[in-house]
């Protein structure tokens, strides 16, 4: 590379990796949309790198946001819950880091980490990005207003006309010209994030993509009809497509006739379509963004991320939603792109979220700050062998439990690349949001063999023949624990 870098990061909300065509042969999931401007972003021959293992440590919105700015895990940089906010001073944050190395910032869409300060003095404006434009919360899909700003504190909000998707890919594409005006003949690179609302719920789909796939009948995920036996967790929580969604995310009332798995099957398509149709809004809006680089003659020196913050259900276990550790929520995709210098074309490294921060300063060039919990793979991605020391176990906690819509119980538990131990503890722990309502669930293990079960429907917990992987696992949670320096719930070890 003759320049440093410039960075192009777009991150979606609840975008699973089964909703993107680059996934189809890595053996997870069914294809159910083809993506082929996201497929862009993965083409090997175009420098691209996708990676078949990456996690969230905590699947739910804002804390998984917060770990991918600050390279930490939930309980480090402070934001457990939806209910919690980064506090704009916390240190490390990427986008900081990359500005005082010369790099101009700038993001634009979902935030979701807090907006001003709160009754304790916490400021979560957006910070360390000279130019912002963030939606207040979740934001509307359509004509959404925006909080804007600078590194100098917020100027005001902007009132917008049309689909939120394509507004902010314009606003992104405007703030590249006037980069480009700016500060590109002083070799000044660029940090500019992309964060979309979509497909978050109620997944409203742009004018462009509202009528695809009116007339086709949707593939069923295989765990469709789950019935969560010997699961007492899964079978707890209020995300069922044919019980718990609302009118609104279904844009409107089944007909009456219908029960049983009739009824299910036409939650399932109503929801299905909405969702994908989002997504392929989405996938329109990166390949205008990819061809914005490509006439600016920006894409041979463009690192382009794509990720979302978590994964989802798609239907599977009969589920929408995400924040149990199952593998369809637990899983996020990261396609990543850079001509001439990323080699690997897929890897199956175990990474989450935690490690994108160091990978992408250590690509430009810049110290790994050392308050950052992740590890860089950026050799991984030019090409080198997973390193011999790589991680081969990832830690997730999911805190927020027994909120009053989705009544998912609080967890941990370690994911090794054959099996998965969880201990659902069931307790608040004084956790913002937590605690809403009372959970009729005593704290129990969960064991899935992933090599023999990888739809995770048959707990093995306690099975004779299970003793030694149990307490190896164990040992392992233990470790992972101690080395992101978190607390166990006593009773569990």
């Amino acid at each position: 590379m003759a320049k440093q870098p410039n960075i192009l990061f777009i991150l979606s909300d609840d975008h699973a990796a089964h909703a993107i065509s680059a996934y189809t042969d890595n053996g997870f999931g069914p294809r159910i949309l083809h993506t082929p401007n996201l497929d862009r972003i993965a083409d090997p021959k175009q420098g691209g790198v996708r990676a078949d293992n990456c996690f969230c440590t905590n699947s739910i919105c804002t804390p998984s946001r917060a770990s991918i700015l600050t390279g930490q895990h939930t309980h480090v940089c402070g934001v457990k819950t939806l209910a919690d906010r980064l506090d704009n001073t916390h240190e490390p944050q990427v986008q900081k880091l990359l500005k005082n190395a010369g790099y101009r910032t700038s993001i634009f869409g979902k935030w979701h980490l807090g907006h001003g300060q709160n009754a304790q003095g916490v400021d979560s404006d957006p910070a360390g990005f000279d130019d912002w434009a963030v939606l207040p919360h979740q934001g509307l899909y359509y004509d959404p207003t925006f909080y804007v700003g600078s590194d100098k504190g917020r100027r005001g909000e902007l009132h917008t006309q049309g689909y939120v998707t394509d507004i902010i890919t314009d606003m992104a594409s405007e703030w590249l010209d006037q980069w480009d005006e700016d500060y590109r003949q002083n070799d000044e690179p660029f940090f500019m994030c992309v964060h979309h609302k979509a497909p978050h719920r109620e997944w409203e789909p742009g004018p462009m993509e509202k009528h695809l796939f009116e007339d086709q009948t949707m593939a069923q995920p295989q765990t469709l009809w789950d019935d969560y036996a010997t699961r007492p967790a899964a079978a707890s929580v209020r995300m069922r497509i044919d019980r718990d969604l609302l009118p609104k995310d279904v844009k409107g009332l089944p007909p009456r006739e219908l029960e049983g798995r009739d009824l299910k099957q036409w939650y399932y398509d109503r929801y299905i379509k909405d969702y994908l149709r989002c997504c392929a809004g989405i996938d329109r809006n990166v390949g205008r963004l990819l061809d914005k680089l490509q006439e600016m003659g920006l894409a041979e020196n463009t690192i382009v991320v794509y990720t979302s913050d978590q994964g989802f259900f798609l239907g599977d276990h009969g589920f929408y939603d995400k924040r149990l550790i199952y593998e369809h929520s637990l899983r996020m995709p990261l396609l990543m792109r850079l001509p001439n210098e990323f080699k690997a074309a897929s890897h199956d490294a175990m990474v989450t979220n935690v490690d994108l921060a160091p990978t992408l300063l250590e690509l430009v060039g810049l110290p790994v700050h050392e308050q950052m919990q992740g590890s860089s793979f950026a050799p991984m991605l030019k090409g080198d062998d997973e390193p011999q020391d790589w991680q081969q176990s990832i830690y997730y906690r999911y805190w927020m439990h027994g909120d009053r819509a989705h009544h998912v119980p609080a967890h941990y538990g370690v994911r090794t690349r054959t099996h998965k131990l969880t201990y659902y503890y069931c307790k608040a722990l004084g956790c913002s949001g937590a605690g809403q309502i009372n959970l009729d669930l005593a704290p129990h293990w969960e064991l899935f063999d992933l090599t023999t079960d990888p739809n995770e429907l048959r707990n093995i917990y306690g099975e004779s023949g299970t003793e030694t992987v149990t307490a190896e696992l164990k040992t392992e949670l233990r470790r992972l624990q101690d080395q992101f320096a978190d607390e166990p719930v006593l009773e569990s070890m």
